[in-house]
């Protein structure tokens, strides 16, 4: 198997690079942490990897919007070598604060000058930060980080988190072509209020409404269509507010001492099916 060396991206207020460090390298790649200021100087430095991860945190202390500066520093002098890296079949993973950059940025769900972005992450409906564990089911084969992925256990935090698109047409159109992969599930564990929603159940014929959305805290941010994580047409961009990073190891599941816990982490098969994809 092939190593992939993945570049994680900081900025000012990134906060979870060594966490998402340690995830890759325990699914057996090799990381750099890389300062945006490196990249703005030295743009070619993208072609020494075959992944790039957004971590979370709160990139320049998310001023004026989560993600906003991080995503207008992309946009204005990175734009060329990031179409470079996704026209060269490699994989693109933003984590929270990632997802928002990633957006924001156009780089996982183009837009046009005209209408602008497809969908946002805006203000969660509590009005509040969210920290707290939530249980997923992807939707799906289309994204080359859940092969073989079917539900997980991870936890959320964040303020900005509700994914909106611009329109219902938007959020089928999304759904239609397998791009909404990661949903919020009822946390104890009951698939009724899933079922309204019948692209949870792998349905591609069914396309998910903007009301069908679970009640908090089942869903912590009131997302359309309960929306947890995105991929771009080719299944190679993802991004997701859950932080698959923090639910490698086993201790650090909440209950890890009881038997519902296994040996590792839910959200270390995501990172390994990343190194997997350059076997």
């Amino acid at each position: 198997m092939a190593t992939p060396n993945v570049l994680i991206l900081r900025a000012p207020g990134t906060n979870c690079d060594l966490e998402t460090a340690f995830a890759f390298e325990t699914a057996g790649a090799k990381t750099e942490r890389v300062h945006v200021n490196r990249l703005l100087e030295e743009p070619n430095r993208f072609d020494r990897f075959q992944i790039l991860c957004i971590p979370g945190g709160f990139s320049y202390g998310d001023d004026v919007a989560a993600g906003r500066i991080l995503a207008n520093q992309i946009i204005h002098h990175l734009s060329d070598a990031m179409a470079r890296f996704k026209d060269a079949g490699k994989l693109i993973l933003g984590i929270c604060n990632g997802f928002q950059v990633l957006i924001r940025s156009g780089v996982l769900l183009d837009g046009n000058a005209e209408q602008g972005s497809p969908a946002t992450l805006t203000w969660n409906d509590s009005g509040r930060y969210e920290d707290r564990w939530v249980r997923l089911g992807t939707d799906g084969t289309k994204c080359v980080f859940f092969k073989d992925v079917e539900r997980m256990y991870l936890p959320v935090a964040h303020a900005e988190g509700k994914f909106v698109a611009r329109d219902e047409a938007t959020l089928n159109r999304l759904a239609a072509a397998g791009q909404l992969v990661l949903r919020y599930l009822p946390l104890d564990g009951g698939m009724a209020g899933a079922k309204r929603s019948a692209g949870w159940l792998g349905h591609s014929e069914a396309v998910p409404q903007a009301t069908d959305i679970l009640p908090f805290p089942d869903n912590p941010n009131g997302s359309q269509a309960n929306v947890a994580g995105v991929c771009d047409a080719t299944g190679r961009v993802l991004g997701l507010m859950p932080h698959p990073e923090r639910h490698i190891t086993r201790t650090q599941h909440p209950r890890w001492t009881r038997p519902e816990t296994t040996q590792t982490g839910d959200g270390l098969k995501l990172f390994e099916n990343a190194v997997a994809y350059f076997a």
